[in-house]
């Protein structure tokens, strides 16, 4: 995650975020359909670290300085990697082949923002 400070104070308007709001999104309703042992498992698991991703650019952008602002993005990458590891939903057959090929595709693109 490639991204010069916030200036903008409105986290809403970096596109990075926007992208990670949306994959947030798209976990929710996939794992809407998980079974329900998997509530404090996976599910749990999917949810957290997706939602960690926005949730974190938006407290760095709410923070004084390039470097806390670069120490946020860092752990939202981490949250994004991680993202991407619990994607072994696919493997459990928990996520359709095509679902894990979109979701996997938009983490590894928020590593690349």
């Amino acid at each position: 995650m490639e991204i010069q400070g916030c200036a903008v104070k409105d986290f809403h308007e970096l596109k990075v975020w926007q992208k990670a709001h949306q994959l947030t999104l798209a976990v929710y309703q996939i794992t809407a359909g998980f079974p329900r042992e998997e509530l404090y498992g996976l599910t749990s698991q999917l949810r957290r670290c997706s939602a960690s991703v926005p949730a974190n650019l938006a407290e760095g952008c709410g923070r004084n300085g390039d470097a806390e602002f670069a120490r946020f993005c860092s752990i939202a990458m981490g949250s994004a990697s991680e993202l991407e590891y619990h994607l072994l939903a696919k493997d459990l057959k928990l996520i359709k082949p095509k679902d894990h090929a979109e979701l996997s595709q938009r983490a590894t693109e928020l590593n690349a923002c």
